[in-house]
């Protein structure tokens, strides 16, 4: 092998040869944060509306060993019923693609394929964090450390609220990560639009994350950027009904003695049965809102490559 097995969908690979914007999804929202057929038609709806907004979707994934930097609809309805699929990180993405394998990309994957292919803008629902308990379990997400590394811009509804989203604010600071909520000073706590802790910066436009984001480059910094955009009022869950919700799903992940990647998962499932399936309308209000803003910021900069 003496070339990195990166393929471009149709679309994708029109898109960057003419030079339009294009923003990066990835698909372990579909292999395990939603049940089928669900997380298909979420899947189609995200990617229709970056479409719609005159910018190309890629979700991104690990199909038989290639690196696939948009899906054509047929891998997206099979990657959407598949069983079994390897949930990929930083650690396992180099070895599932060496041994011929399938899977879906989290956010510290899908940055790393979106920073590959050229991508610079990539949405997504939540970010991985600090968990609970991880003075003890020191069960610490790779995504915080790929923000500090990988230039890639990545929009979300600010980290998953069954995570302590104070430390993690604690650790994207000392990795020198930017924190940007959008039109509020309050760090968006994921189903809920605000929370008690303030973010470390706010900016209130596409154009203004966008030129961070190139101002960033020209320093010469490392990483990217965290957009923290607070999901839309009218489709939240307040982080009041949630509090008891979440204590109840870590503390049956605790008795099942649930740990490393199985956590976010089995969280997210229990926490749907627990509310009787609001958070998952929520969690799909949350990632369509974050995929327009991911559009505009994907707009702005490719607006400011043709200046160049």
């Amino acid at each position: 092998m003496t070339a990195l097995p990166l393929i471009l969908s149709t679309e994708v690979a029109a898109a960057k040869s003419s030079g339009r914007p294009v923003v990066a999804l990835e698909s372990t929202i579909i292999t395990h944060g939603m049940p089928y057929p669900q997380n298909l038609d979420v899947a189609r709806e995200v990617e229709n509306e970056l479409r719609a907004l005159g910018v190309t979707p890629a979700t991104i994934a690990v199909i038989a060993g290639s690196l696939h930097i948009g899906l054509e609809d047929g891998q997206l309805e099979k990657l959407a019923q598949a069983k079994s699929v390897a949930k990929l990180s930083r650690a396992d993405l180099a070895a599932c693609m060496a041994t011929g394998g399938t899977g879906a990309t989290t956010v510290a994957a899908t940055m790393i394929a979106a920073h590959a292919a050229g991508i610079r803008v990539f949405a997504t629902g939540g970010i991985g964090g600090v968990h609970r308990g991880a003075e003890d379990s020191f069960d610490i997400s790779a995504d915080l450390m790929e923000l500090a590394q990988t230039p890639v811009t990545v929009v979300a509804a600010g980290a998953k609220a069954i995570l302590d989203v104070d430390k993690t604010l604690e650790v994207l600071e000392t990795q020198g990560v930017p924190v940007i909520a959008v039109g509020q000073d309050s760090f968006p706590a994921f189903w809920s639009a605000a929370s008690p802790l303030k973010a470390p910066l706010r900016m209130d436009s596409a154009g203004s994350i966008a030129r961070a984001h190139h101002m960033r480059g020209l320093l010469g910094l490392p990483g990217g950027q965290l957009v923290a955009n607070p999901i839309p009022q009218e489709d939240e869950i307040s982080a009041e009904t949630l509090a008891p919700i979440i204590a109840q799903a870590q503390s049956d992940a605790d008795a099942h003695g649930i740990r490393g990647k199985a956590v976010t998962p089995y969280l997210l499932q229990r926490i749907f049965e627990l509310t009787e399936g609001r958070s998952l309308t929520a969690n799909i209000a949350l990632v369509r809102n974050n995929a327009r803003l991911a559009a505009a910021i994907a707009s702005e900069l490719n607006g400011m490559s043709r200046l160049a």
